[in-house]
């Protein structure tokens, strides 16, 4: 299986992939900085972040835009590593080999969803660093919620990465039934908007049980989209 997974990383190029993370993460990081300690989000009238209820903390702004760019970014890599690979033809030379479909499907989407994963908890370790050392020099205009010496934050962190990257596999289910890497593009954005938005009081952000099912939701799809590779016919 890992000779299958970094054989989908040179066939892809994935030195492009590395550099748009590396581009995203820095990014956000000159705008999570900005955020905290240049004010931008603040209200010119009272000089407090202009955020919603429960939101005046920062690590609700890391989680949401890091959430976010990263949720997109893995939908795209699945769609170009398999959708578009269908509808070039370039996975037909792939189940050529005398391989099972399912597990070339499946190292496709572990090579996605291990990269997506080291790339989104890097990042977030980046911008909760930044922000630390900034608070010792400049004044945050949000409050800073977490403890990076807490065994219980690295926990966290890692739950809820693996939690968006594995959203991705209900984008990628989503595409494939609909013969589209345009598809796949699309649901991701839904996917945020279905977990990030508030209507009207209610916001499914910060219910822990949602994530749980999402998560089942997500493995149940990526199982699915395995299993339909031994008998899918070429786009």
């Amino acid at each position: 299986m890992w000779k299958l997974i970094k054989l989908e990383y040179r066939k892809n190029n994935i030195k492009k992939y590395l550099w748009g993370a590396v581009a995203a993460a820095v990014l956000l990081g000159i705008f999570m900085f900005a955020l905290a300690f240049l004010g931008i989000a603040n209200d010119p009238d009272t000089g407090v972040p202009d955020a919603a209820p429960g939101n005046e903390v920062i690590s609700a702004s890391v989680e949401l835009f890091t959430s976010m760019v990263f949720l997109v970014f893995t939908s795209v890599m699945l769609s170009t590593f398999i959708v578009s690979a269908y509808k070039n033809k370039t996975m037909n030379l792939m189940f050529s080999y005398p391989i099972k479909r399912q597990k070339i499907i499946a190292s496709q989407m572990a090579a996605v969803w291990i990269f997506n994963f080291t790339a989104l908890v890097l990042t977030k370790l980046l911008l909760y660093g930044t922000i630390l050392i900034g608070s010792r020099f400049m004044a945050s205009s949000f409050i800073l919620d977490y403890h990076m010496g807490s065994l219980g934050f690295y926990i966290q962190l890692l739950l809820k990465s693996a939690v968006i990257v594995s959203m991705s596999f209900i984008a990628l289910f989503t595409g494939l039934a609909m013969k589209s890497s345009k598809a796949v593009i699309v649901t991701s954005f839904l996917l945020i908007f279905l977990t990030q938005a508030n209507v009207g009081d209610f916001t499914l952000a910060d219910n822990a049980v949602f994530p749980v099912i999402l998560t089942l939701i997500s493995l149940l799809f990526a199982f699915l989209s395995v299993c339909g590779a031994e008998k899918k016919d070429l786009i």
